[in-house]
C-alpha cells in the first residue's frame, strides 16, 4: 500500500480515474487495515464510511429471515463497499464482512458525496461499477437456486483467488457453508470431489488453488459472466 500522495493506490477502481481526481479523491481518504470476520456495516444501518479494498476483500450477505444469511456479492481492488452512496442512499441493504485481511482506503460517507459532486468521472465510473455489481448479485440468485454445489463452490473459489491474489486461502468447512448457503456436509463432500480431480487440496481448513484452469472448466459460466464484466469495466 502506498501512501495517499502517491500516484498509485493499489485500488483498481481509484487508479483508473484521471491522475488529479485520483490524487483529490485519495487526500480525502485514510489507509486502514480490513481484518477477518470484521463487519464493516450490519444490513440496515446507516453508511458511515466508504471503504476501497487494495489487497483486502468484502463479503457482501444478505439477512434471510428465518434461514441462514447468504453471500450475494464479493468487493475487491475492483470496487467499493458503499458504492449505493452514488444513488443517494444511505443506509446498507447487505451486511459488509471483511472476509481476506489486508489494507484499504477509507472515507467518510459526506467526503465522497462531495467527491461524486465534484467529478463527473467518478459519478460515472461509480455507476458503471454498481452495474456490475448488481449484475453479479443476480446472477447469484440464479446460481443459489440452480447450479450444483460443486459448480458453485468452484466459482466462489475462483472470486475468491482472484482477490487474494494467492493459491493459498484459509477457509473452514463452515465458512464455506455460510457464504454459500449450504449444510456443512454438503461443502465438505463438494471439495473432496473437486480434490479428488486435481484441482484443490484442503486440509484442515487451509485450501490450495492446484489447477486453475480445471477449477474454471469445472465452475458454472456464471464466473465468466463475472469476469467478463471486470473486463469490460477496465477495459
Amino acid at each position: 500500500m502506498t501512501s495517499a500522495s502517491s500516484a498509485v493506490s493499489g485500488s483498481r477502481f481509484i487508479d483508473h480515474l484521471p491522475r488529479g481526481e485520483r490524487l483529490r479523491l485519495l487526500a480525502r481518504c485514510e489507509c486502514v487495515q480490513l481484518h477477518d470476520a470484521e463487519v464493516l456495516c450490519e444490513a440496515g444501518a446507516r453508511i458511515r464510511h466508504a471503504y476501497f479494498p487494495a489487497d483486502g476483500f468484502i463479503s457482501l450477505i444478505t439477512p434471510v429471515p428465518g434461514h441462514q444469511d447468504l453471500e450475494v456479492g464479493m468487493v475487491g481492488d475492483e470496487g467499493v463497499f458503499g458504492a449505493v452512496i452514488g444513488l443517494g442512499v444511505g443506509v446498507s441493504p447487505l451486511r459488509a464482512l471483511v472476509q481476506g485481511a489486508g489494507s484499504a482506503w477509507r472515507m467518510t460517507a459526506a467526503a465522497l458525496r462531495t467527491e461524486l459532486q465534484a467529478s463527473r468521472t467518478l459519478h460515472t465510473r461509480l455507476d458503471r461499477y454498481l452495474y456490475l455489481l448488481l449484475s453479479q448479485m443476480s446472477r447469484s440468485a440464479g446460481c443459489t437456486r440452480f447450479h450444483l454445489i460443486d459448480q458453485r463452490l468452484a466459482r466462489w473459489l475462483l472470486m475468491t483467488h482472484d482477490r487474494a491474489r494467492s493459491p493459498h486461502l484459509h477457509l473452514t468447512h463452515e465458512f464455506l457453508a455460510y457464504m454459500l448457503g449450504v449444510r456443512r456436509a454438503g461443502i465438505t463432500q463438494a471439495a473432496v470431489r473437486l480434490q479428488e480431480r486435481g484441482l484443490i487440496t484442503y486440509r484442515r481448513g487451509e485450501l490450495t488453488v492446484l489447477d486453475r484452469p480445471g477449477l474454471e472448466a469445472a465452475a458454472c459460466a456464471c464466473y465468466r459472466m463475472d469476469r467478463d464484466g471486470l473486463d469490460e469495466l477496465y477495459s
